[in-house]
């Protein structure tokens, strides 16, 4: 089985693969200051859900955008399951030319989104604008080759709504949550307005410039946990898909070989 694991800032997700099935899907929260045995301790908990062990497993892929957690991760990984995982960086097999200045500075969970994106959603005529609703939101823009040109980061809607009660005394924190008009008739309704539909303008806005500038027609695929609330309010989102970064990272695996199997385990530090 496969184990893949996707460590965004907020939140690190943990999937695991028998052929191309996926068995199980669970999250936790990210903590940057997760220790070896920590991180083995919360996956063997994570993965005792869905009645699995380390055992279950012979190869493993990680992705990751918060670097103090690599580390510890993969020492887990070697120390408690004999698997040295294969990690999601410059020099891996994806498949996909990245056209980023320079390449390794893209995130590797945009990548892995965007791999997926085109496996699962390419029909040989479109590009793909790629939109996850994360930590930060971002835009990526697959051509129909395929390679990756590049994108757009712009903050996340909990990083505004965060901001917003922070920096502005007398404004509440509110529930991200579609409000009933537009016009707020009361400050929590016009702030979640303000979210809400200032978001989805932001949004389409930025889907509206990108296909400006490029030579081809673009799908439009949403991903996170704001990508449905869009999908609903506005015709800019062609398909909301919720499973992009686990079988990008299973896809992504499978380009790579036998890399990130059991048996490659280290000297424990």
């Amino acid at each position: 089985m496969l184990l893949a694991v996707d460590v965004g800032n907020s939140h690190t997700t943990v999937g695991v693969f028998e052929g191309e099935v996926l068995r199980c899907e669970l999250r936790l929260a990210t903590r940057r200051e997760w220790t070896r045995d920590e991180l083995a301790v919360g996956l063997r908990q994570a993965l005792g859900l869905a009645q699995l062990d380390f055992s279950a497993l012979d190869q493993a892929i990680v992705a990751c955008v918060v670097p103090p957690v690599l580390g510890p991760l993969t020492e887990a990984l070697v120390r408690y399951a004999d698997i040295e995982p294969l990690v999601v960086g410059p020099g891996i097999r994806t498949g996909m030319p990245i056209r980023y200045d320079p390449p390794q500075d893209v995130g590797a969970d945009r990548i892995v989104t965007a791999v997926a994106a085109h496996e699962r959603h390419r029909d040989g005529e479109h590009g793909l604008i790629v939109v996850d609703f994360g930590t930060a939101t971002t835009f990526d823009v697959v051509t129909p080759r395929p390679e990756y040109l590049g994108g757009v980061i712009a903050p996340g809607i909990g990083i505004a709504a965060d901001a917003l009660f922070e920096r502005a005394a007398k404004l509440p924190r509110v529930d991200i949550s579609r409000p009933d008009r537009v016009v707020g008739r009361n400050t929590v309704g016009a702030i979640q307005s303000g979210l809400v539909y200032g978001y989805i303008g932001l949004v389409e806005g930025l889907i509206a410039r990108i296909r400006s500038e490029v030579d081809w027609p673009c799908r439009v695929v949403a991903t996170g946990g704001f990508a449905s609330i869009v999908a609903r309010e506005s015709s800019a989102i062609d398909v909301v898909d919720d499973a992009l970064v686990l079988e990008g990272l299973r896809l992504i695996h499978g380009r790579n070989g036998a890399t990130g199997s059991r048996g490659t385990k280290r000297a424990p530090s």
